[in-house]
């Protein structure tokens, strides 16, 4: 499909993919997690187990009757140790169930392969997957996958555009997991009736478009699933940017995929659906990339969720100097912790640790009206009119410059010569303006 020339706003960034060519590495089990039950967008879950039980893999230890939820399981075998409260990288305080390991990784007796005959049968096995997006947003997969307009839904995009510099899981992922890859999108276009399908692929990772269009070509499927070859910019792998990118159709916020006949989904989310269905095994790990110059080795590593920052740091040889940053995610969308306490949930696919320059803030300086930020937002914003309208509490002038559309890529922020934190700007207008809406 692809939009011969027409592309939104966007910026380059240094890639940094110095772990591209990293096979990835399996951690060794750590002697405890701490599995939060906090690990989705909506209701939290509750726990099922208590302090002294025993646990397998890929047991459930939480859940919820909650409409918008998934459940969560553990990804090693061992004791439960505590159920406690942890602050959680957003503030907020979150449940979560200690296990101290035993080394054994015995397995839940209960884990089998779903069996799946139609769609309602493939949207429970998803749920009980324990899958959500895994691409930073969380949503529960099964939600995602069961919309109310499943008749208008006619192409499925699969996200594997990782623009954000340092990260290279997905990369490594596309060329370790293509098959899965296949497989889950296959299941997709099954059940729920999708007859053409796009893999979105940035130019800048020529073997994995190469070796994905190879396993397709191998399937006989190659007529209705293309990969698409994207450019290597900066924000491409965002949700409303992609579906653009590939079919030409724009979202405005609040509007969803499925609304404008796309099922979107990142492709670890996929890749992981494609193993699952074979294998009965729920979300209990992730690969993640560990990089920056605050850490020894740097490299791909598949961990249990749940294992602790500090485990997983460790796993990668420690730190070579004291880390002046620690980055949940990449630099531009990613969250800073203040703690290597805090644990891996299900939706991080970095961890970077940085010392000196690469963790220095330059200075704030004057505003030179010089337009770059308007030039790189995706949606054509201006940030600098959107600063003025929320020191000044102005609602209505806020919903005439659209603040509700950014979606906090930061280019706005990176591009800036004076430095100002226009991105967290505008996310501090998008809560006051919907907290002064909803009275």
């Amino acid at each position: 499909m692809g939009q011969q020339g027409k592309h939104l706003n966007s910026i380059h960034v240094s890639h940094e993919k110095h772990t591209s060519a990293s096979k990835t590495e399996v951690m060794t089990i750590p002697e405890t997690v701490c599995i939060s039950m906090s690990q989705h967008i909506g209701a939290p879950c509750k726990p099922l187990v208590a302090k002294g039980d025993k646990v397998k893999v890929g047991q459930p230890i939480g859940d919820t009757d909650a409409f918008v939820s998934a459940p969560i399981h553990s990804g090693v075998s061992g004791t439960v140790k505590e159920i406690t409260a942890i602050r959680s990288v957003t503030g907020g305080m979150d449940q979560a169930v200690i296990i101290e390991t035993d080394g054994k990784q015995e397995v839940w007796g209960n884990i089998k392969v779903p069996v799946i005959k139609n769609m309602e049968d493939f949207i429970t096995a998803v749920r009980a997957s324990g899958l959500v997006g895994l691409g930073g947003a969380s949503f529960p997969t099964h939600i995602k996958l069961n919309p109310t307009n499943l008749d208008e839904v006619n192409t499925l995009i699969v996200n594997g555009a990782e623009c954000e510099p340092f990260i290279t899981s997905d990369h490594r992922l596309m060329l370790e997991d293509t098959q899965d890859i296949l497989d889950g999108m296959l299941a997709i276009m099954k059940y729920l009736g999708i007859k053409e399908a796009f893999i979105g692929v940035e130019e800048n990772k020529p073997d994995a478009i190469e070796q994905l269009r190879a396993v397709i070509e191998k399937s006989g499927h190659s007529n209705d699933i293309k990969v698409e070859v994207l450019r290597a910019r900066y924000p491409q792998g965002a949700e409303r940017v992609l579906v653009y990118e590939i079919t030409g159709k724009t979202l405005d916020a609040g509007v969803i995929p499925a609304q404008v006949g796309v099922a979107l989904s990142n492709i670890t989310t996929i890749a992981f659906l494609g193993q699952y269905l074979k294998t009965g095994m729920p979300l209990i790990k992730k690969r993640i990339t560990v990089d920056g110059n605050a850490v020894v080795t740097p490299k791909n590593i598949i961990v249990p969720i749940g294992t602790r920052i500090a485990d997983v740091i460790e796993a990668c040889g420690g730190y070579k100097a004291e880390p002046k940053k620690i980055l949940m995610g990449g630099p531009m969308m990613g969250r800073a912790v203040y703690s290597d306490e805090f644990p891996i949930v299900k939706n991080n696919n970095a961890i970077l640790v940085f010392d000196g320059p690469q963790a220095f803030i330059p200075e704030e300086t004057g505003c030179i009206k010089c337009g770059c930020c308007h030039k790189a937002c995706p949606f054509n914003l201006l940030p600098v009119s959107i600063a003025t309208a929320y020191d000044k509490k102005d609602t209505e002038k806020l919903d005439t410059l659209k603040v509700m559309q950014c979606m906090e890529c930061g280019s706005c922020s990176f591009i800036c010569p004076a430095r100002r934190p226009l991105s967290f700007i505008n996310k501090m207008a998008k809560g006051f303006l919907k907290e002064a809406t909803s009275k």
